[in-house]
């Protein structure tokens, strides 16, 4: 059984290692395959992104286990979500609602049945002492109805939504990956609408970069967007680092259009 681990706890200190300890333990058998550990500290929107953009590349069956979790400790709710191809274990906090939303959710339960933690849970690594053994024990078949009761909802991050007008496309920068490329939420389909061999993108009302299909479609050092591997448009420099280069960051807003 594959089971994979997304966080931004890094991997400088104990923590990942720890969970993953935690789950062989219980499950010698299980692979761990880490997707990241570099999300910003507490963002939860970027885990959110991250996970939505590589969770479906998985077998059918992984059991995905995500955790950005500045609440740790408080009243949010733990959760397990079982979809038709999925498992999802993590915070309820919004971040594995970017993922769900291109799922068919089965059941979903909140993590309340201690006999699947480990024996002391702390007020801070949830990680450890939930999530971790709870996947760990759905990867050795756990039903979910025995992890605790049944919820209708859980929590869902809104997704900002483009905005057409006048053959143009107003996006958002929703994440920022570590080259330096700005990734928006304007997605392939939507860009095949603006398709012409002058599409620019704009910011504040002026002109920022081309539309092109590769990096290299400009000089080094110059920027452009392109249609990234997530399936949405990002902005990028030709060898360099967009974001820090053009001052991005996530929630800024630029348009697409016809130069």
């Amino acid at each position: 059984m594959v089971i994979t681990l997304t966080t931004d706890f890094g991997v400088r200190d104990w923590f990942v290692g720890t969970m993953k300890g935690v789950m062989l333990r219980l499950n010698p058998k299980a692979t761990i395959v880490d997707l990241t550990h570099e999300i910003p500290p507490g963002d939860i929107r970027s885990g959110a992104f991250a996970l939505a953009a590589c969770y479906s590349f998985f077998p059918k069956g992984t059991i995905h286990v995500a955790v950005v979790d500045p609440g740790v400790g408080s009243k949010r709710k733990a959760i397990a979500v079982r979809t038709a191809n999925y498992s999802f274990v993590g915070p309820d906090n919004g971040l594995l609602s970017w993922a769900l939303a291109r799922e068919k959710i089965k059941a979903v339960h909140s993590l309340q049945n201690g006999a699947y933690f480990l024996p002391e849970v702390s007020g801070t690594f949830h990680g450890r002492d939930i999530f971790a053994p709870v996947a760990a024990h759905l990867s050795r078949g756990l039903p979910n109805q025995k992890l605790g009761p049944r919820l209708e909802d859980f929590v869902r991050l809104d997704w900002p939504e483009t905005r057409h007008s006048r053959g143009a496309v107003q996006d958002e920068i929703v994440y920022i990956d570590r080259f330096g490329n700005a990734i928006t939420n304007l997605d392939a389909a939507a860009l095949r609408s603006l398709r012409h061999d002058d599409v620019r993108l704009f910011r504040r009302g002026k002109p920022l970069c081309l539309v092109a299909e590769f990096y290299q479609a400009v000089s080094p050092g110059e920027a452009v967007a392109v249609p990234g591997s997530s399936g949405f448009l990002e902005i990028a420099i030709n060898g360099g680092n967009a974001a820090r280069r053009l001052r991005l960051r996530p929630g800024d807003t630029v348009t697409v259009r016809r130069g």
